[in-house]
């Protein structure tokens, strides 16, 4: 066949056809119904638009119900949004309007800012540009064409946009009946193809191109899916998250709260922090037996940061220190640690190490400081000040993959314990951005490869496996650890990142069978990552309905009358000599009000006391989120509850200790 191209199909088939053919073509040549549900091709791994020639190469027709489309139904639905606010309100600029997780937005220049009352205006255009059902159409101009069109519409931002296009790529105008804009691409076939699952969200304020120096422009945000259910069942999680937001649980347990004299650092009250401590003793007592506990400098002479490549190439997220006395002898510059590992290798070359000694497991709940932009700022999620349950493994080249190993069994204990049964791991590949060898990358990147493939296949299908590409760190490849929580949301908190550049910079070693110094291997871990992080992640899944063990509060014991005052005295410190976290609730208020008032607190058990109660020695159990009541003896209560209330390794512990066998 002259002028012949081949296609190679999801199915290993490979099919010629003459040069030229669009995928539209290709996918008619296939069949009619198919071409008909197509939106989309896959030329060797990329969309394309379906009107698109096809060249040889790995094809696979995209049709609206794939994964991939869901990408190409919010492009297009910035695009319809685009239309309906210029037909509803002539004048108004349109700047960029990229696709985001899980929606998309359009910046929008307009005298009069957008608000919340004209969304249900644009969403009803919006659902009559998509019901006209009109062809996406792709053009190529000259810029010169381009710039006067856009220039007489007075679209001064896209004339910007359009100066902004490299020399060596097209411009690509796709148009949607009278419609167009400049857009790189690629389009479903047409607007019906959209859908009506869609929905815009909120406006907010947004500086041209994020530059605070230039105008502020409306920007509108929707969210669009393959079909209603999957946006009601978005709409639901966001509804759930606004329950679950951890700032306003936060206030309602009186567990800690921001302000601007502090920004990006907690404020601990008496609950929050013990609940703080409850997980550092957990993380502690985890780790006992295998690593030791150190404690490095929080403040450092830059000098030391410049040797780790920190002051090089992570300057702009420390804080650097002087004394404020311009007077002083000392008139170095300092920095508060962003990090602990250049004070770990530290402590490892403080004294000779034999190869005997590896491997080293140095640990430390370090407090570090990063910068993060105010706008960044997000409660405990997204703080400047924080304590990492950070660790160094320095070990040899040959203990390596088993240490990555160890380090995993560990790690996925720790969130079964917190009930995250489901975990994704993903090996995140050399930056472009990097120190060290090509060789020694490809040497680290092979051995997680082969240990996330044990890591899968004996998880007994806990682990999901994935690649990073590209999201290593400066100094080395990494594994990422991602939770899934209560309502199906995705958090990202361990890391295991393997390193062979720092101790080299450092200059740390260890003497090795033949007598000779060699560089160890430095794998940096975190289980939960920021400790305040994890808080604000439990607090969100758990929507403050803690486990028994790790409620701030565990148990309010309340009277009915002034008389079983002094019986429910007795109650509580019953518990609190078992072990418990107590609070008694004696004021002069009704039982309902109390019940009510502690369970908005989220305490998971009320033991209600009265005068029948105290002559009979038990107590009227209420749970959390249960309408139901028990009444218990005191004596069994108190027996149950602290069993409940025994942190789950500590439980593992006992009953290991328990079915040991005897000797005589």
């Amino acid at each position: 066949m002259a002028d012949a191209i081949s296609l190679t199909f999801p199915d290993g088939s490979v099919r010629a056809y003459d040069a030229g053919m669009t995928g539209r073509d290709v996918a008619e040549s296939i069949s009619k119904s198919l071409a008909k549900k197509a939106v989309a091709i896959s030329l060797n791994g990329e969309l394309r638009d379906l009107s698109d020639p096809v060249q040889d190469g790995a094809i696979e027709i995209v049709t609206r119900d794939d994964a991939r489309a869901l990408e190409l139904i919010r492009h297009d639905a910035a695009h319809v949004m685009a239309e309906a606010v210029q037909e509803l309100y002539p004048g108004t600029q349109v700047t960029i309007g990229p696709v985001i997780e899980n929606g998309f937005y359009y910046d929008f220049k307009r005298e009069m800012p957008f608000t919340p009352d004209d969304l249900p205006v644009i969403e009803k255009k919006m659902r009559e540009i998509i019901q006209r059902n009109k062809p996406f159409s792709k053009e190529i101009w000259s810029r010169d064409k381009a710039r006067d069109v856009f220039s007489e519409k007075g679209e001064t931002y896209k004339v910007e946009l359009l100066d902004a296009i490299p020399e060596d790529q097209d411009v690509k105008i796709y148009a949607q009946g009278d419609w167009f804009d400049l857009c790189r691409g690629p389009h479903m076939a047409s607007t019906g193809q959209v859908g009506n699952a869609f929905k815009l969200m909120k406006v907010a304020g947004a500086y041209w191109r994020g530059d605070s120096d230039n105008e502020m422009l409306t920007r509108i945000y929707g969210t669009a899916w393959h079909d209603q259910k999957e946006l009601d069942a978005y709409l639901h999680m966001l509804e759930e998250a606004e329950k679950r937001d951890h700032r306003r649980l936060g206030r309602e347990m009186d567990l800690f709260h921001f302000q601007e004299e502090g920004p990006g650092v907690v404020f601990w009250h008496a609950k929050g922090w013990r609940m703080f401590q409850a997980l550092l003793a957990y993380m502690r007592r985890r780790l006992e037996g295998e690593y030791d506990e150190v404690n490095a400098p929080q403040v450092l002479d830059n000098s030391l940061w410049q040797t780790s490549g920190h002051w090089g190439w992570y300057r702009e997220n420390m804080f650097a220190v002087a004394c404020a006395d311009e007077d002083a002898e000392d008139k170095r510059v300092f920095a508060l640690k962003p990090m602990n590992c250049p004070g770990h290798v530290q402590i490892f070359k403080h004294g000779l190490k034999s190869y005997r000694d590896l491997p080293i497991r140095l640990a430390e709940f370090g407090n570090v400081h990063r910068y993060e932009p105010s706008g960044a700022l997000h409660g405990l999620m997204r703080v400047r000040g924080f304590t990492q349950d950070d660790a160094h493994v320095f070990c040899t080249e040959d203990q390596l993959e088993a240490e990555i190993l160890k380090i995993n069994d560990l790690m996925m204990s720790v969130y079964a314990d917190f009930g995250f049964d489901e975990v994704l791991v993903k090996l995140a590949t050399r930056p472009e951005k990097r120190v060290g060898t090509d060789a020694m990358w490809d040497h680290a990147e092979d051995i997680l490869r082969r240990a996330l493939s044990r890591m899968e296949a004996e998880s007994g299908g806990r682990i999901k496996a994935g690649i990073n590409e590209g999201e290593g760190t400066f100094y080395g490849p990494k594994f990422e650890y991602t939770l899934k929580d209560a309502i199906g949301r995705e958090w990202q908190c361990g890391t295991t990142q393997v390193d062979f550049n720092l101790p080299e910079r450092f200059g740390a070693f260890y003497i090795d069978r033949d007598s000779e110094k060699k560089q160890p291997v430095m794998i940096h871990r975190a289980i939960v990552g920021s400790l305040e992080r994890f808080l604000g992640i439990l607090i969100e899944s758990h929507a403050g309905h803690f486990p028994l063990w790790f409620a701030p509060l565990q148990v309010v014991v309340a009277t009915i009358t002034q008389d079983a005052d002094e019986y429910g005295e007795q109650v509580a410190q019953r518990l609190r000599d078992a072990g418990l976290q107590v609070a008694t609730d004696f004021r002069n208020e009704k039982i309902n009000y109390k019940v009510r008032e502690h369970s908005h607190a989220k305490v998971p058990v009320i033991l209600v006391c009265g005068r029948r109660e105290a002559e009979e020695g038990t107590v009227n159990v209420r749970r959390l989120g249960s309408r139901d009541q028990e009444s218990r003896t005191l004596e069994d209560i108190t027996a149950a509850l602290a069993v409940e209330a025994t942190p789950p390794d500590i439980a593992r512990k006992r009953a290991y200790l328990e079915n040991m066998p005897r000797f005589a």
